[in-house]
């Protein structure tokens, strides 16, 4: 079932582009604070790792992870997803009060995390994804758009992750709270992998002159099974060589898939290019994946291919795209997005790379690529509140 897209209404003010806006629509507050958190994020974790932060709740790296799965990533999926949701419904999703809400909600589950209020920290990081979900059911079910439910699941999937998180922290189960996080990161695995099938080829054929990027039915299926069977053996847990062969019959399906596209048809257009880098991290991940699985490699080399590597490159390229898009803008990237781009790109190359080749040059590698990370979301933060906190430069809302 289709649905026609939402009309969009003229900006109230004449001098459109002066008017503030921040809570217009869901990408603007979400990808503002994901993008400065992220550069400020690598700076606590060292503050932290030094002995700074002496009375933090989550420690450690147990933190860190926490932090840019549940913290950065997820306020950019959410903001995504309530942006994109009222195109795909036609339907309004939360702006004004109720959006500040949620992003006061986030800001809460961040501040919470340094503190000694346990109970209070789990409370409202758990609440935040799952009032994302029910904002999102909201139009989802009036429109009728089932095609899109499955999004509703991965954000509760999130919530029971971050749930068990806490819950371990606190004592209150005996489940490793890794596990909340390796769930997460299927999940996460999961919304790239579903995301980038959609837009990929679609921005590859609209912004690359016969470039002919395609999808292959079976291909697809293959490619989105082999994620869920992997969050399936996550659960159990499967380990050793099973682990490895499904994590290696997946960087073969989502190999497959990503050649279907053609991505070096893109590499003179960075906007498309972006995407493709960080999609082609994710077969790589898989690959160190079932490295991993087999001991040869350390898990936070093939974790960091995916965090790093594919997560950081899809996030960068999707929030400057859609926030050009949507706020009225030319979709083509200037010096500050290639820059953005490169930066976020060599410190996942760095992360994964270095440690891997020189297992002696680990501290090395983790300063040098939060440098990069730190520098590339922060330049983005910088350049683009303006255009996330003013309205649409067309005069439209949105």
């Amino acid at each position: 079932m289709t649905h026609a897209k939402p009309q969009l209404r003229p900006a109230t003010d004449a001098h459109d582009g002066q008017t503030f806006a921040l809570w217009e629509l869901g990408f603007r507050p979400f990808y503002l604070l994901a993008s400065g958190f992220s550069a400020l994020s690598i700076a606590l974790w060292g503050m932290q790792f030094s002995g700074w932060l002496n009375h933090a709740y989550l420690q450690g790296p147990l933190w860190h992870a926490h932090e840019m799965l549940f913290g950065f990533a997820l306020a950019v999926v959410v903001g995504f997803l309530f942006t994109a949701g009222r195109n795909w419904t036609g339907q309004p999703t939360p702006s004004g009060a109720w959006l500040a809400a949620l992003a006061a909600l986030w800001v809460a589950g961040r501040v919470l995390v340094l503190t000694p209020l346990a109970w209070t920290a789990a409370l409202v990081n758990t609440a935040f994804p799952v009032a994302a979900a029910v904002a999102l059911a909201i139009p989802f079910i009036k429109a009728g758009n089932r095609r899109n439910y499955f999004f509703i699941g991965l954000l509760l999937l999130m919530a029971l992750g971050q749930l068990g998180v806490h819950l371990s922290v606190l004592g209150v189960v005996q489940v490793p709270g890794w596990a909340g996080i390796a769930l997460a990161l299927d999940v996460m695995l999961f919304v790239l992998s579903a995301m980038g099938g959609r837009v990929i080829p679609m921005f590859t054929n609209n912004g690359v002159p016969g470039a002919k990027a395609t999808r292959h039915p079976m291909v697809e299926k293959l490619a989105l099974g082999s994620v869920l069977l992997l969050l399936v053996a996550d659960l159990v847990p499967l380990s050793g060589p099973g682990l490895a062969a499904l994590a290696w019959a997946a960087a073969a399906a989502h190999l497959a898939r990503w050649l279907l596209w053609q991505p070096w048809k893109a590499l003179r257009t960075p906007m498309v290019w972006v995407l493709h880098m960080a999609y082609g991290w994710i077969p790589v991940h898989l690959v160190l994946r079932g490295l991993a699985a087999l001991n040869w490699i350390p898990v936070s080399v093939a974790t960091h291919a995916l965090t790093a590597g594919a997560i950081g490159c899809m996030v960068m390229g999707m929030m400057t795209r859609t926030a050009l898009g949507h706020t009225g803008r030319k979709l083509i990237a200037g010096r500050t997005e290639v820059s953005c781009y490169a930066l976020v790109g060599l410190a996942a190359l760095v992360r994964v790379a270095l440690p891997l080749l020189a297992p002696s040059l680990l501290l090395h590698a983790v300063i040098i690529s939060s440098v990069l990370w730190s520098c590339g979301f922060g330049l983005y933060a910088l350049r683009y509140w303006p255009i996330l906190s003013r309205t649409r430069s067309d005069g439209l809302a949105g």
